[in-house]
């Protein structure tokens, strides 16, 4: 029987990527998107506002009744707790609305949106939380709230694992360093200025494409991988050793 994976926001960047890393792998998805849902591909696509708490009841509900119609399932195997929103901005003015939305989305709503879905995990199931390479470094410097928030994630996801351990689930977090996506403007994938003096900061000199991070996500939900949990696992490029 295939395995079953949520991705939320797999509409677009590093979600889109890893969806079609995971389907190539023959793995069936699931994927959240806020707007728009994306170019279509093989997999179901739900709406859902990462960060709308009060959204969390009916979209599980709605996620369990697609399980049961269409593989006639009750849970499912991998939750990727991708969706995030990138704000760019020195302490200093960093505004209020700036940081709740950060919270919203990468802290406050992906430690309630997982606290629902926990019950829909298969037992033996994977978890992965996306974090930043700006957790461990500060790069310009102009990431200190989403930085701090990610830091967060990365906590949580060590207690996460202790906590859904017995049921032999891992708990994982994968951190990206910087990748030609569409996050934060599109600025590393769009201005090749600022992609070569980023990439120029790595060890391999050069920033990631988004399939090279979902390669690393699929590795983590591969045979083989089960033994590792409650782990920090950066793919940067060796940015900033």
């Amino acid at each position: 029987m295939p395995k079953i994976a949520l991705i939320t926001g797999g509409n677009r960047g590093l979600g889109r990527a890893t969806a079609l890393a995971l389907i190539e792998a023959g793995v069936e998805v699931i994927y959240t998107y806020r707007g728009d849902p994306g170019e279509k591909i093989d997999a179901i696509a739900l709406p859902l506002v990462v960060g709308d708490i009060d959204s969390y009841d009916d979209f599980a509900a709605t996620l369990r009744q697609t399980l049961e119609d269409r593989f006639g399932r009750t849970d499912f195997d991998f939750l990727i707790n991708n969706a995030g929103v990138g704000r760019a901005g020195k302490i200093a003015d960093t505004s209020v609305e700036a940081f709740d939305e950060m919270l919203n989305v990468h802290w406050r709503g992906m430690f309630f949106l997982t606290q629902k879905l926990l019950p829909l995990i298969a037992d033996g199931g994977r978890i992965i939380n996306l974090s930043t390479g700006l957790a461990r470094f500060t790069g310009e410097g102009i990431y200190a709230a989403y930085g701090s928030m990610k830091g967060a994630v990365e906590v949580f996801t060590r207690y996460l694992a202790k906590e859904v351990g017995p049921r032999g689930i891992t708990a994982n977090v994968v951190a990206p360093g910087p990748a030609a996506t569409d996050f934060g403007g599109g600025l590393l994938r769009d201005n090749d200025q600022i992609r070569t003096h980023i990439g120029s900061q790595t060890a391999l000199g050069r920033v990631a494409q988004p399939e090279e991070i979902a390669g690393v996500i699929a590795a983590l939900l591969a045979e083989g991988t089960g033994w590792i949990t409650g782990q920090r696992i950066e793919a940067s490029g060796g940015m900033l050793l």
